[in-house]
């Protein structure tokens, strides 16, 4: 089984950002976490701060993988190239985000990403990709 994790701008301050939301361990130290606990499972990871080089791995790994895990951050409130992406491929794609965006302001209530995601799981910190893979099992 491949699954992709792609994730969007500012996850990769994951550990300095707001840890009282976002915690204190960096991402590259939860990802390791989860290859461990995970050994089956080919994952491949991407973050990027720049919304087409979300699309892109979208599109690269929306045709061949059997699953996306997608945390495309404050994208997620702004943008409806990110949901084409997701509305476009084949691969089913996970929305997931380490806070409960629905405890924040206002804007962070709307996605352009959950009507076309397989599913979304928010506000269990970085458990979110943990219960993302599993959806996949």
């Amino acid at each position: 089984m491949k699954i992709s994790i792609i994730n969007g701008p500012n996850l990769n301050l994951l550990g300095k950002r707001e840890p009282e939301i976002y915690g204190s361990q960096t991402f590259e130290e939860y990802f390791t976490t989860l290859q461990i606990k995970f050994p089956t499972i080919e994952f491949s990871y991407f973050q990027s701060n720049i919304e087409g080089e979300l699309i892109d791995k979208i599109q690269e790994f929306g045709f061949s993988f059997d699953g996306i895990i997608l945390n495309a951050g404050a994208y997620t409130h702004t943008s409806i190239g990110i949901g084409d992406a997701v509305k476009a491929v084949t691969t089913p794609v996970v929305e997931v985000h380490i806070s409960n965006t629905f405890s924040r302001e206002s804007f962070r209530h709307q996605s352009y990403i959950s009507g076309n995601a397989k599913g979304v799981i928010l506000g269990f910190g970085l458990k979110s990709y943990e219960l993302a893979i599993q959806s996949f099992l």
